[in-house]
């Protein structure tokens, strides 16, 4: 059998990503089944890709030589779509793609990526399609921009507790907008770092 490069590329692509989200070597099932052809050859692949040091096999494990898998200083981060910077808006998640982002710039955690839209945070810059990275948790301190979920509807705010009222305060950064009170709201994420285009 002719071995075809884009398959071998194809194989190493899927070997790579399914590792990088579950930690582990996909079967040679899985690995057939996403690339459309059959288990046998996907045996007779794998052996053709180690003698070319594409790959290195130990047991069921499969290592793959690529950026993602040698770089372990790399976060993979979805783009998961919009967030309002203005009233509050129903969002659903909706995952767009992967990303890769340096440890080094971004530090270690569970990352996700949204795009700004709307003006209520422009003074601490954030304008509308920026990408904001937010940090995965369910808690903020004072002061923290917050992704903040408030009756299903989703809104980028910076978070308050307002103890006289006894209840959060989701401040814009943009004067010409009034605060949200509200009596709970949860807690997505809260913003590290903004990406702009130049």
């Amino acid at each position: 059998m002719i071995k075809s490069e884009s398959r071998m590329k194809e194989i190493c692509q899927y070997i790579d990503e399914y590792q990088f989200e579950n930690r582990r070597t996909p079967t040679m099932a899985q690995i057939a089944e996403a690339v459309g052809t059959v288990p046998s050859n996907i045996y007779k692949y794998l052996l053709e890709m180690e003698e070319r040091g594409m790959i290195n096999r130990c047991g069921r494990e499969i290592e793959v030589f690529s950026a993602i898998q040698s770089n372990s200083e790399l976060n993979r981060v979805p783009i998961l779509g919009k967030i309002a910077c203005g009233h509050p808006e129903f969002e659903e998640e909706n995952f767009e793609e992967y990303i890769p982002l340096p440890v080094a710039l971004f530090g270690k955690g569970d990352f996700f990526i949204l795009h700004a839209k709307g003006n209520s945070m422009i003074e601490a810059g954030i304008e509308p399609g920026d990408v904001v990275v937010v940090r995965k948790q369910n808690s903020a301190i004072d002061g923290d921009i917050v992704v903040a979920l408030v009756d299903n509807e989703t809104t980028l705010k910076r978070f308050y507790i307002d103890k006289k009222r006894s209840c959060v305060r989701l401040h814009p950064e943009n004067q010409k907008m009034k605060d949200i009170y509200v009596r709970d709201c949860h807690i997505q994420g809260v913003a590290q770092h903004v990406i702009k285009a130049l």
